[in-house]
C-alpha cells in the first residue's frame, strides 16, 4: 500500500484523515500516541525529525505539515474537489485554511500545552487563561465564517465537504476541551454536527474514538 497517514486521535491530523477517507482509496492509517511520547521515538523521528503529526507517505515521498498535505491531496485527487479551482475562490479557501493553521491552532496549543512556552507554573496558568479568552473570539470568527460563507451545498470550501469543514470540526472540538461551550456558537455547532454525520467522517471519528463535545459546565 503506497499511501500511509500517520495520525494522532483528535489532533489536526483529523483533517487529512477525513480527506483520505472521503476519496475511498486504499491507505494505511498509522496511529501515533502522542500522550505516550511515540512521536519522540527513534522510529518516528526517522520519518519526521520534528516529531509531529500528520505525516503523509506516498511511495518514497514523505510530506509533513498539514497545509502541504492538504494541497498535495487536493492535486493528487482532483475529482474529490477538496478546494475550488477558480483562482480567487481557491485563494480565499487557502486563506481561511492558513488562518486556521497559523492563528486558531497555535492559540489552542497555548491553552493545552502551555509548558511548551514557559517552565514557570504561574506563567503557564496565565498563558492558559489569557489564550482561552482569545480562543473565544476566534470561535466567534468561525461562527461568522459559517454564517457568511457556506456554499449553497452547505460546505465551507465548495460543493463538497473539504478541509475547512474538517478543520472547523477539530477547532470547535478543541474549544470544548478548553471549556468553551460549542452551543454558544449555534451556526458553527450545527455545521460541525453536519460534518460529523457524514458517512466518511463517521468512520474516521470511530477509528480515532473521538467524542465530539468535551465541554463540562463549571
Amino acid at each position: 500500500m503506497s499511501l500511509k497517514l500517520y495520525f494522532s486521535p483528535g489532533a489536526c491530523s483529523f483533517v487529512p484523515h477525513v480527506l483520505l477517507q472521503t476519496t475511498e482509496v486504499a491507505f494505511e492509517p498509522v496511529m501515533v500516541k502522542l500522550h505516550k511520547g511515540e512521536q519522540n521515538g527513534e522510529e518516528y523521528k526517522a520519518i519526521n525529525p520534528r516529531g509531529q503529526v500528520p505525516v503523509l507517505v506516498d511511495g518514497d515521498q514523505v510530506i509533513t505539515q498539514i497545509v502541504a498535505i492538504i494541497l498535495y491531496l487536493d492535486q493528487k485527487f482532483p475529482d474529490a474537489k477538496f478546494l475550488p479551482t477558480e483562482p480567487v475562490a481557491r485563494a480565499k479557501a487557502i486563506e481561511v485554511l492558513a488562518w486556521m493553521n497559523n492563528t486558531v491552532h497555535p492559540t489552542f496549543t497555548h491553552i493545552f500545552m502551555p509548558h511548551k512556552f514557559s517552565d514557570q507554573t504561574d506563567v503557564q496558568v496565565a498563558l492558559k487563561t489569557f489564550n482561552t479568552q482569545i480562543y473565544r473570539g476566534l470561535m466567534a470568527e468561525l461562527e461568522s465564517l459559517v454564517v457568511k460563507h457556506l456554499s449553497p451545498a452547505g460546505w465551507l470550501s465548495g460543493e463538497r465537504l473539504g478541509p475547512l469543514d474538517a478543520y472547523a470540526l477539530t477547532l470547535t472540538r478543541w474549544g470544548s476541551i478548553a471549556g468553551i461551550n460549542p452551543a454558544d456558537y449555534p451556526s458553527l455547532w450545527a455545521h460541525v454536527n453536519q460534518v460529523a454525520n457524514q458517512s466518511h467522517v463517521v468512520q474516521v471519528i470511530e477509528r480515532e474514538r473521538l467524542q465530539l463535545n468535551l465541554y463540562k459546565a463549571a
